[in-house]
């Protein structure tokens, strides 16, 4: 079961909600999907974009996947371990392979998202 905590969109991101800010990673879905991560771009801390915007990659031996950010926002952080141990997404997606923290400018948009419940419905639909 994927945490209860978190939020989902269609595109197999996750978002943990701090406040205004929001963390974001793959979901242990995507991951297992992707195969064996190699490699992690992501954006440099200060950028902004729009929901729906490619942020970045994550490079496995099976394929190349873009990541998407599913919320509007400024770059506030980036998981810089994943330089060195890209490895992690594959480890632990959901807490210490997170890839970017966004301070939201449209709370609005996590209206878009999905529960956890919502989510394995459309996991288990897509198996």
């Amino acid at each position: 079961m994927y945490p209860s905590e978190y939020l989902y969109s269609k595109e197999h991101e996750w978002i943990l909600v701090e406040g205004d800010t929001c963390t974001l990673g793959i979901t242990s879905y995507a991951q297992s999907e992707l195969g064996e991560v190699v490699f992690v771009e992501l954006p440099e801390v200060g950028a902004s974009f729009n929901s729906e915007d490619e942020i970045g990659s994550i490079e496995s031996v099976k394929a190349v996947a873009e990541i998407y950010t599913p919320l509007s926002g400024e770059i506030v952080e980036v998981n810089s371990d994943l330089e060195d141990a890209p490895e992690v997404v594959n480890d632990d997606p959901h807490i210490e392979g997170w890839l970017v923290k966004i301070k939201m400018t449209d709370p609005s948009q996590l209206e878009d998202l999905m529960d956890a419940e919502a989510y394995q419905e459309m996991v288990d639909e897509a198996s």
